[in-house]
Parts: C-alpha cells; sequence; structure tokens
C-alpha cells in the first residue's frame, strides 16, 4: 500500500459536515453545503407557522369550550323569544310595563314589581304532552300535571305552564331538552310587609292589573310613572301595632272579626287602618274560601271592614247627638233630661240598660251613656233638623277616600225620616254607617269644627287639609271636655293612658238580622276617640265584630270592656312612634283645664233649659234598644 494513497474512511476534500477531536488541541469542522441549509430554513419556518396555527386553534377551541360550560352549566342557554315566536308565528301575551313602587309615609316599601322568568310551551309542538307533563311535574312540583296536559294538548300555539320560576327551577326546566318549551321575562308584584295594609294595598292579577284598593285605584298611574313612587300616609309600624291590639281584642273576646283606623285630625291623613280577619299579600292563593252560605261580612278575608262594612254605631253617635244639641243651641252643659221613664212609640219600648231612672245633665248623658236622654235630645231638635246635622257631618253618602271599596251609609231618605228615626239615631240606632264614616265624623268634634275628606296619600309635615266647618270652635271644645269626662269617669275608663289624656266614647250596638229584628248576643263593641285632648293630634277608633263574654269580662261583652282596652294599647303602642311623648310632669294641670262637672252649675243670669226631671247619677254601661227599629234599610 502506498504511503499517499487516501484514507478510504476520510471525509470527502473541501467538505466539513462537523467536527471532532483528533487529538489534543485539534479539531476538525465539517462544511454544509448551500442547498441543505435552504431546505433547513424551510422547515424552521414550516414549524414556526405550525406553531402559530396550532395555538391560533387551542385558543378558538378553549373559548368554544368556556362558551358551552356557561352556556349548559353555569348558565343555561335561553331560546330567544323572538325566534321562538317567529317558528310559532304567533305574538306572546303582552306585560304591562314595571308598576311603579308603593310605600309608606317613611319611605318602607309596601309593594314593588321584580323581574322573573315565566315558562311556556306551544303545544303544536309537543308531541307528548302526557310524557312531557310528567317529566315537567319532577322538577315543578307545584305543577299538576293534568293541568299541564291538558293545556300542551290541542292546536294552539301558546300556553303558559308556570308564571315565575327561579334559576334554580329555569335551569332544571331547561336541563330537560323539551322541544316546544319556552322561556320569557316578565314580572310579579312583591309585597314586603306581608298582612300589613292587605285591604288598603288590594293586589294585582297575573297580568299586573290593579284589582283592588289602591293598587286599582291608581293603577293608570301606578303603570304610567313607573319611576314615580307612590307615597301613602300610612306609617306600617302604626299598622302593625294597630292589627296586634285589635287581633287581641279579638281573640281575647272569641269575636269573627274587627278593624281599626289611626288619622290625623289636622292634615285628615290616615296613618293605619286594619280590617280583620285579613290575608297575605304576599302568597293571595292561599287566602281561605269563603264558607258556602256564611255572612260574607263575617268570614270573607278580603271584605274590608274599615270602609265597606256598614254597622249601627251604637252609643259612639251620641258625641254627634250632643254636638249638634250644643252647636243648635237646644241645650247647653248644665241642662239635661228625663232618663226615668221608657220612651214608648207603638210598640217599640226605648229603655236604658241599668239606667239612673232620672233626670240626668249632659255631661252624665255621655259618662253614663243613657239612649233614653240622648233620644230626648235629638227629638228636641227635631226629625229635618237632626237629619241636616247628620248629612252635613258626612252620614249620608259615601266617604272619598282613595279606595274603590267603599259603602254608602244605611240612612233614611229625607221623605221616610220620622220622629221613631230622630229618637233611635240619637243614641246610634236605625242607622248604619261604616268605621271610616264615625271617626271622620268624630274628628270634625274635636279638631275645632272641621270636616275633612280622609286622605291615603301623605302630605308635607304641618299640612291643615280643607275642609267644611260644621260645628263652631267653642262647641268642639266643650265637647273634648266631654269626651274626657267618658275616658276619666265613664265607661272608657280602661282606654285611658297616663300622659295621652284620651278622650272619646264607647259604643255597643246589637246585629240586625233578616226584617231589621236584632240579633240577641250579636254584637258590635267599638270605641272612638282622640287624643291627646287638651290639643287632639289623633283620632281612634277600634272596633270587634260579635265579641262574646269571658270569665276576665264578669260575662260582658259591652264596648267598655273589650273595645276601650284595645283602644288604651294602641295609644300606648303608638303615640311614641308618632313622636308623641307622654306629658307625665303637668298631668294635674291639663287635666284640671280638661276637667267637667258630672253636674255643672248654670251661670248667673243664664236661662233654665233644663228637661223636667231631677239632677242625679248612672252607672257607666253602654245602652241596647232590644226591640227593632223600624226605619227604613
Amino acid at each position: 500500500m502506498s504511503l499517499n494513497a487516501p484514507n478510504p474512511n476520510a471525509l470527502p476534500a473541501g467538505r466539513t459536515i462537523g467536527h471532532s477531536v483528533m487529538g489534543a488541541g485539534r479539531t476538525d469542522l465539517v462544511r454544509i453545503g448551500q442547498p441543505e441549509l435552504v431546505r433547513r430554513a424551510v422547515m424552521e419556518r414550516t414549524r414556526s407557522r405550525l406553531l402559530i396555527a396550532a395555538g391560533g386553534f387551542a385558543l378558538l377551541f378553549g373559548a368554544v369550550a368556556a362558551r358551552l360550560a356557561d352556556a349548559t352549566l353555569i348558565s343555561p342557554a335561553e331560546p330567544k323569544r323572538l325566534a321562538a315566536m317567529v317558528r310559532q308565528n304567533t305574538p306572546p301575551a303582552e306585560h304591562l310595563p314595571g308598576r311603579a313602587a308603593i310605600t309608606d309615609r317613611n319611605g318602607e316599601l309596601l309593594a314593588v314589581t321584580l323581574p322573573i322568568t315565566a315558562l311556556y310551551a306551544n303545544p303544536s309542538e309537543i308531541t307528548d304532552p302526557a310524557g312531557v307533563a310528567r317529566r315537567l311535574v319532577r322538577v315543578l312540583p307545584q305543577l299538576d300535571e293534568e293541568r299541564v296536559a291538558a293545556r300542551l294538548t290541542g292546536e294552539r300555539q301558546f300556553a303558559y305552564l308556570a308564571r315565575a320560576l327561579t334559576p334554580r327551577e329555569q335551569q332544571s326546566v331547561n336541563s330537560l331538552g323539551i322541544p316546544g318549551l319556552y322561556f320569557e321575562e316578565a314580572e310579579r308584584r312583591i309585597y314586603p310587609q306581608g298582612r300589613a295594609a292587605a285591604h288598603i294595598l288590594g293586589g294585582v292579577d297575573v297580568d299586573g292589573n290593579g284589582t283592588a284598593g289602591v293598587e286599582r285605584y291608581f293603577d293608570e298611574r301606578l303603570r304610567l310613572r313607573r319611576g314615580e313612587d307612590l307615597r301613602l300616609s300610612l306609617d306600617v309600624r302604626v299598622q302593625l301595632a294597630l292589627r296586634d291590639a285589635v287581633q287581641q281584642a279579638i281573640t281575647d273576646y272569641n269575636g269573627i272579626g274587627g278593624a281599626g283606623i289611626l288619622m290625623d285630625v289636622q292634615s285628615a291623613e290616615v296613618i293605619g287602618m286594619v280590617s280583620l280577619p285579613d290575608f297575605d299579600l304576599a302568597e293571595p292563593a292561599r287566602v281561605e274560601a269563603v264558607t258556602p252560605g256564611a255572612d260574607e261580612q263575617g268570614h270573607n278575608p278580603r271584605f274590608n271592614r274599615a270602609t265597606v262594612g256598614v254597622y249601627e254605631p251604637g252609643s259612639t253617635f251620641k258625641l254627634l247627638t250632643a254636638s249638634m244639641a250644643l252647636e243648635l243651641g237646644t241645650v247647653n252643659i248644665w241642662g239635661g233630661y228625663d232618663a226615668s221613664r221608657p220612651i214608648r212609640y207603638g210598640r217599640f219600648t226605648i229603655n236604658d240598660y241599668r239606667g239612673k231612672n232620672r233626670w240626668l245633665a249632659l255631661p252624665e248623658i255621655l259618662a253614663y251613656s243613657s239612649n233614653l236622654a240622648s233620644a230626648h235630645m235629638a227629638a228636641a231638635v227635631g226629625p229635618q233638623r237632626h237629619r241636616e246635622f247628620m248629612v252635613r257631618m258626612g252620614m249620608g253618602s259615601r266617604i272619598g277616600i282613595e279606595l274603590p271599596e267603599t259603602a254608602v251609609p244605611l240612612i233614611p231618605r229625607a221623605n221616610a225620616w220620622r220622629d221613631i228615626n230622630t229618637l233611635t239615631i240619637g243614641f246610634g240606632h236605625g242607622i248604619s254607617v261604616t268605621p271610616l264614616h264615625v271617626i271622620t265624623g268624630v274628628t270634625a268634634v274635636a279638631n275645632g269644627g272641621m270636616l275633612r275628606q280622609p286622605t291615603l296619600m301623605a302630605q308635607p309635615p304641618g299640612t291643615v287639609a280643607e275642609g267644611t266647618r260644621v260645628i263652631s270652635e267653642g262647641t268642639s271644645a266643650t265637647m273634648r271636655r266631654l269626651m274626657r269626662l267618658v275616658v276619666t269617669d265613664g265607661s272608657g275608663r280602661s282606654a285611658d293612658v297616663p300622659g295621652y289624656f284620651v278622650g272619646g266614647k264607647t259604643g255597643t250596638a246589637e246585629k240586625t238580622g233578616p226584617g231589621g229584628r236584632y240579633i240577641r248576643n250579636k254584637r258590635i263593641a267599638a270605641f272612638v276617640g282622640a287624643f291627646p285632648m287638651q290639643a287632639p293630634r289623633y283620632a281612634l277608633y277600634v272596633m270587634v265584630d260579635e265579641p262574646k263574654p269571658n270569665a276576665r269580662s264578669h260575662g260582658f261583652a259591652t264596648a267598655g270592656w273589650v273595645a276601650a282596652p284595645a283602644a288604651g294599647e294602641i295609644v300606648r303602642r303608638v303615640a311614641p312612634i308618632l313622636g308623641l311623648a307622654p306629658e307625665t310632669d303637668r298631668i294635674a294641670e291639663i287635666q284640671a283645664g280638661l276637667a267637667i262637672a258630672m253636674q255643672p252649675g248654670r251661670p248667673r243670669a243664664a236661662p233654665p233649659t233644663r228637661a223636667a226631671g231631677a239632677p242625679g247619677r248612672a252607672e257607666p254601661r253602654p245602652a241596647l234598644l232590644r226591640e227593632a227599629s223600624i226605619a227604613p234599610r
């Protein structure tokens, strides 16, 4: 072998493809040609493009996956209402725009509209109504399976299945994946206070239309002025206290119902008004049905005793009789009438219940609640003037308050008002009015003589509403002293609250049945008054329907035992709420200014106006006319 011959394992001359260590400090380089370099550059660019494309697809599929997870797990996707309507070729039921909220005088929410989701179906797309109904009831157990199946059957293209779904219920329905079921946005009226002011608020139907109460009276205003709250004169705190006290009286005396009203005597704002039994506006469907054949007033929770129920007012009307006689000058504070003998009119007899059987001065007539003396007092005025005064006091027409549910009093017609009507109406029988009529009239007696129309709309602080003068300020001042006397020395003692100087009058009247006959042992027990009597701010009415005697009342169920204590409890609870502090440090001074003697002395040079009889005292029990009145109804 030649020493210069090339090594067969050696690299080609002039080409370097790498390097190797041949020995210490020696490196051999491998050279790469231009074609190889171009090929490798193309491969690098391709690899970069593939990585960019892969990243893009990863982002795209990640976004799709996230959207699917949101639509199926986090927030289930809903079919578009418009697309559904296009497929069905029928418009959905129109919903009223959101109604304005209703608040009490302090801004507490009484009614508000909130968005909800409704479930409806296109029955023409449902192939198995019974199966769909069965599956729906599993996730919506409040539905009736047979009724749902019936609504899903037929050729119609729109049927509501549920008006208000929670988000969880909506997801459960959507997860069923049933073709032909759709969702739509709707609204629901919510009443956060439940039973508070139920009869005043009234309620709405499933389409948001007002059906009763202020919801109906202000229906258009609530729909068109969505962003402007309707602010009522009510104070929800007073509502609750009023309801609790009346309910307690009903429970204690096993009554069938009752009512309570608190009113500002200057602004005529109704601060509180309750009628019991009531109902929960938050769950109107649970209102118990009226017992077949039962008396509506006694058994229907939706019946508003305060504004629709008409009752004989009983002895509470003696305040109006006394005001009339003083105003017309037929009696004065030291005058009076004979109450020693029954009054007989044909086959009817008027008597006193535990009467004094003697002549009574005017303060005694009210304190002892004499029917006989009150009848004589009305007779002295005469039938024509008597009726004119009652009409002037608002007892002849419907009360104009912001409620559609108000009743017209049952009062004898002008051409039918006879002597017997004057005799019986003088002590509160033979005429039927609502509790709102009674408190409105007595408010005028206490506030200085101005008859003002009650309102449920909040007024600016310090408002003195316009009104009609029905008695003079002097007569009103005298009546305030007489009303206070009834509470301190008469049948209204249980209504007294230290420091608040309550004044008023109790009234017990037997209820009438078919034919106008009185029903023994079925009565209305009421108290009406105002406080504080030295400067009246509020008038109060409390009534219990058909109270029964109990052991604590010693067998009595008259207003002095039933309604007066409830009135005292209401004053005790609501007066501080309304910002009235008790005048405990001036009790003797204020009481002295309100005091009036049972038998006031006749001033010197004053002409005698006393009817025949002699002075004396009587038992402070409300009296009842046991025979039927013949007044037209």
